[in-house]
């Protein structure tokens, strides 16, 4: 622990606790994203730190790019409101939401026209064993 109570955890229990690898969490402090505090070679982490990777993770499986998520993170330390940063993720959320609209609409097209080609596969095997 630290003076101000932030407990202080290695590289493999953090990896352990949020399900990814060392190797990832060296990946994103090698983006930025991340600064762990360093005991010689060792690297520690606080709960800012594991906070930070719970965000990424978060804004990684919402889809967002890496790019993306060090914006917002910057923004959450600029602004102790996190005013801009509520800001800018609604309309990043809104636009993202858009794109899996379209997306979606896509796929269901993709999957209507796979069912008529399979109805219309089956009716010419029907028709040939008649």
């Amino acid at each position: 622990m630290t003076k101000d109570g932030d407990e202080l955890q290695g590289i493999q229990r953090v990896a352990c606790d949020l399900g990814v690898t060392p190797r990832t969490l060296r990946f994103y402090e090698d983006k930025g994203l991340i600064e762990p505090r360093r005991v010689g070679t060792t690297r520690i982490y606080t709960r800012r730190e594991v906070g930070r990777m719970q965000l990424i993770l978060r804004g990684k499986r919402l889809g967002f790019s890496l790019k993306d998520i060090k914006q917002f993170l910057d923004l959450y330390d600029a602004d102790p409101q996190h005013v801009e940063q509520m800001k800018a993720l609604a309309g990043r959320a809104r636009q993202r939401a858009d794109e899996l609209e379209h997306q979606r609409h896509a796929l269901d097209l993709t999957i209507a026209e796979l069912h008529q080609i399979e109805r219309e596969a089956l009716e010419r095997v029907a028709a040939a064993l008649a």
